[in-house]
């Protein structure tokens, strides 16, 4: 073990410092990162714990879109800190999580489209948070202005009563408009990512399932074997894996939910509301319980885990973003629990501020981790399959 450290400082100490790996207190991220993975590189304990250390001894040196690959590949399950040897107190002071929390938030700058509003990473818990109200204000605003107090307080029970209060091409275009925005924003920064990580290899039928059955299962969340994360301190829990999933499956259960109530509408001309027992609300009801308790359970999870491992700016932009998910799921189960009282109304143009606003802010949030954890996936699923040989 001396040998080890003793050979590792040696490569530290003849590093020249624009590397990275000599300057141990670098602001940069990048330089962190970079000097980290020296170190993991040589020590590979960690080898077994998730696909990032496998990924790393694939690799002799590592490039800013190397490291931006490694980032959003971690799954931050902190293991491997409270494995490392050279960790904090260490005068190495490994912090593969937070540093790596860091890229990911530098990451997703730079890949953002609009350009100009990837800076809106750099301040993003406080961001969301002000795009969330400012779009809760700017619908109750019109809402006082173009629909009737009557209407506003009106119980909805027969077929188009939600079109009564806020009309059927408003919510089309308003929820439509800002969602359009959001896919096409989300595409253009996937294929940059893919671009420049390196996905030039084709992708195999295998590869692809692989990358689907990681990202369904958190596969990477589990820990070493099957313990989990270290949610709390030292101690390992399959919590947040649990409540991620529940967040997660909610979420596109919600999805579904739109997805069956538009099919309903343009295809058999069936208005809203539905019944409770019909699918559309079933699947909005069980989904938006899932989103509750998944994203209630997380910010317990964050709030109680150990500052020094979170990335500040990541924690807040993680923080903000559940807040903004729970107060969604819960608009919606309140709207469906009171759409027969005079509630209806309010509580129907506040959950459609919170949708249009969280469409807008997707973007430009933590919600874009989904897309680039599973190109990292994707492409550590393609670099794992054997080449071809030449013929």
């Amino acid at each position: 073990m001396r040998s080890l450290e003793a050979s590792i400082r040696a490569t530290v100490e003849r590093a020249p410092a624009s590397c990275g790996l000599r300057n141990e207190w670098s602001s940069d991220p990048y330089l962190q990162a970079r000097r980290a993975m020296e170190i993991c590189n040589a020590c590979r304990y960690c080898e077994g714990f998730c696909a990032v250390f496998p990924a790393m001894t694939r690799r002799r040196s590592f490039e800013d879109r190397d490291l931006d690959f490694l980032a959003n590949l971690c799954h931050g399950c902190r293991s491997c800190y409270y494995s490392c040897q050279y960790a904090p107190p260490h005068e190495f002071g490994v912090n593969v999580p937070r540093v790596f929390a860091e890229v990911r938030m530098r990451s997703y700058e730079r890949y953002s489209w609009p350009a100009p509003l990837g800076r809106l990473f750099r301040r993003n818990g406080f961001v969301v948070s002000a795009i969330m109200g400012l779009g809760v204000a700017l619908a109750m605003f019109l809402a006082s202005i173009f629909i009737e107090g009557a209407a506003l307080s009106r119980p909805v029970l027969a077929p188009g009563d939600f079109y009564s209060i806020v009309p059927h091409a408003v919510m089309v275009w308003l929820a439509g408009g800002a969602f359009l925005f959001a896919l096409l924003a989300l595409i253009i920064g996937a294929v940059g990512f893919w671009r420049d990580i390196g996905g030039k290899r084709p992708i195999s039928r295998a590869a692809l399932m692989e990358a689907i059955r990681d990202a369904l299962t958190l596969r990477n969340l589990g820990g070493p074997g099957t313990r989990g994360c270290n949610d709390r301190n030292e101690r390992y829990s399959n919590l947040r894996r649990r409540f991620h999933h529940a967040l997660a499956y909610g979420f596109l259960l919600c999805f579904g939910a739109t997805s069956v109530a538009t099919v309903y509408e343009y295809v058999f001309k069936w208005v809203a509301p539905f019944g409770f027992f019909s699918l559309p609300v079933q699947l909005g009801f069980w989904g938006g319980i899932g989103m509750v308790l998944g994203a209630g359970g997380l910010f317990v999870l964050k709030a109680s885990g150990e500052a020094d491992v979170a990335a500040p700016a990541a924690s807040a932009s993680d923080r903000s973003m559940l807040a903004v998910l729970s107060l969604i799921a819960l608009t919606g189960l309140l709207l469906l629990a009171l759409r027969a009282t005079s509630w209806a109304g309010l509580l129907l143009v506040l959950h459609l501020g919170l949708v249009v606003a969280f469409f807008l802010v997707i973007p430009y949030s933590k919600m874009v981790h989904g897309v680039y954890r599973f190109i990292a996936l994707l492409h550590d699923a393609v670099e794992r399959q054997p080449l071809k040989p030449l013929r």
